[in-house]
């Protein structure tokens, strides 16, 4: 582009220098708008830079009045005193050409850049408010399922496009977001002894290991079609045919329950701590949807719900306890034994509710020897219960709370959240060696508190913003 101007320029003078020698006499004054009209275009049209146009301009200009001054002194006889002044006039006029034309490129060159610099800017803004939004989004649904939100955020639009006045109000919304659905299957799931295992913990750790555990519980849940409703402690309860209609959500709560109890059987054997699962399913017909005017809350009701959770409640560690009515839905797929006999759950007595357990061909394998027998090994008594399960459980990779806002362009991938990570035996895990009977301190331990600070932090900013 540099090399093009260069040749218009080129060109430009060139012609104005035939104008000259061809159009007769040759005065002082000849072809001096021409020279102006290139030594303007040099600093508005042309792409130089803002040294190369000056040094073009006064180049052009110089030697017009050089060429003028030698020919027309040299061939014609005029006054000294009136040629000296035409050429000083020619001189100025030039000059101040020269001038405006680079106050004018200065000026055009500053507007571009800032308004280069507000492209870029807006961009940056533009990225940082879709990866925000994306966040929003994202906490969203981890609070709502996909098509409340959705209803929720339609209708606040359409609130805030009506161009009548309101009245400020502090609740986020009016209408109750109810809805009935049928032929749903209700599963409810308690960790037995886990709290004499949290009596043991300190506050760090029972979050990691609570985090661990039931992001384990959310991957398992994900891939058996269930959604998860809510964590009560260590309770979690779930529910598979919401919010679209599956055929087979009985079987979705009943594996899950299954893959549940296999996972703290793994867990088991491989820490030697002494906690199971206990797991209940119902299947019957629920009211779902949000209640609360401050702090949103998605949950299901009916009187099917309460029953799975007392289902739950007369269980028997390790086994799946189930209904006759979601036994009707199963289709014979499982095997089953009669657990009338066992009910510990008065409410299940005075309701004379007929249940039974599902029997898992997997933990036909494992023993109860098997199961207790690392707690024998002195390897893993040299270490806490706590920190044992904390290690195992990292192995199963679930996600960090709040991680990904070191990459805040990112989210977690989906492909990560939802990947099966094996178990690593206790072998290949680190012990503490030390047999002092003090806490000993974790080699996780900055990964932890810098965790913890972030959470820290969230709470006051909640906090200020309150």
């Amino acid at each position: 582009m540099k090399l093009l101007a260069v040749i218009i320029w080129g060109c430009l003078v060139a012609m104005g220098y035939a104008f000259i020698f061809t159009s007769g006499v040759v005065t002082p004054w000849d072809q001096v708008y021409w020279t102006l009209f290139v030594t303007i275009s040099l600093y508005t049209m042309l792409p130089l830079c803002m040294t190369g146009a000056i040094v073009a301009g006064l180049t052009c200009s110089v030697s017009h009045i050089i060429v003028l001054s030698v020919y027309v002194s040299s061939s014609t006889k005029q006054p000294a005193g009136d040629f000296a002044l035409q050429m000083i006039a020619d001189a100025i006029i030039l000059l101040c050409g020269n001038v405006v034309g680079g106050y004018h490129k200065r000026v055009t060159e500053s507007a571009l850049k800032d308004t280069y610099h507000e492209a870029i800017n807006f961009i940056h803004s533009r990225r940082k408010l879709d990866s925000q939004e994306r966040q929003q989004e994202q906490l969203l649904l981890s609070i709502l399922p996909q098509y409340i939100a959705t209803e929720m955020k339609e209708e606040i639009i359409e609130r805030l496009k009506e161009k009548r006045p309101q009245q400020e109000s502090t609740n986020n919304f009016h209408n109750l977001y109810i809805k009935r659905h049928k032929d749903v299957s209700i599963l409810y799931a308690d960790i037995v002894g886990f709290t004499l295992l949290s009596s043991e913990c300190s506050p760090k750790e029972l979050v990691l290991m609570l985090n661990e555990l039931f992001g384990k519980f959310d991957q398992i849940a994900k891939e058996n079609n269930c959604m998860r409703i809510k964590i009560l402690g260590d309770c979690y309860y779930c529910v598979s045919g919401l919010p679209e209609c599956l055929p087979d959500h009985a079987k979705n709560c009943v594996q899950m329950g299954l893959d549940m109890c296999q996972a703290i059987r793994k867990l088991r054997r491989a820490t030697g701590v002494d906690i199971n699962m206990r797991v209940g399913v119902h299947s019957g017909n629920v009211l779902c949807g949000v209640i609360g005017l401050q702090k949103w809350q998605y949950d299901v009701w009916s009187h099917d719900v309460t029953l799975a959770n007392h289902m739950e409640a007369g269980g028997v560690p390790g086994r799946v306890h189930i209904t006759e009515d979601t036994l009707s839905h199963l289709g014979g797929e499982y095997e089953v034994g009669d657990a009338t006999h066992v009910q510990r759950d008065p409410y299940l007595k005075e309701n004379n509710i007929k249940t039974y357990l599902v029997i898992d061909p997997r933990a036909s394998d494992d023993s109860e020897e098997d199961d207790i027998l690392p707690s024998k090994s002195a390897e893993v008594t040299k270490t806490r219960a706590s920190v044992r399960m904390t290690r195992y459980l990292e192995s199963w990779g679930a996600a960090k709370p709040f991680a990904h806002l070191n990459h805040r362009d990112s989210l977690i991938p989906e492909a990560l959240s939802s990947s099966r990570i094996m178990d690593l035996p206790m072998s290949s895990m680190p012990t503490n060696r030390s047999t002092d009977k003090s806490r000993p301190k974790e080699s996780n331990e900055p990964t932890n508190e810098n965790f913890f600070n972030v959470l820290e932090e969230l709470n006051s900013l909640r906090q200020e913003e309150i």
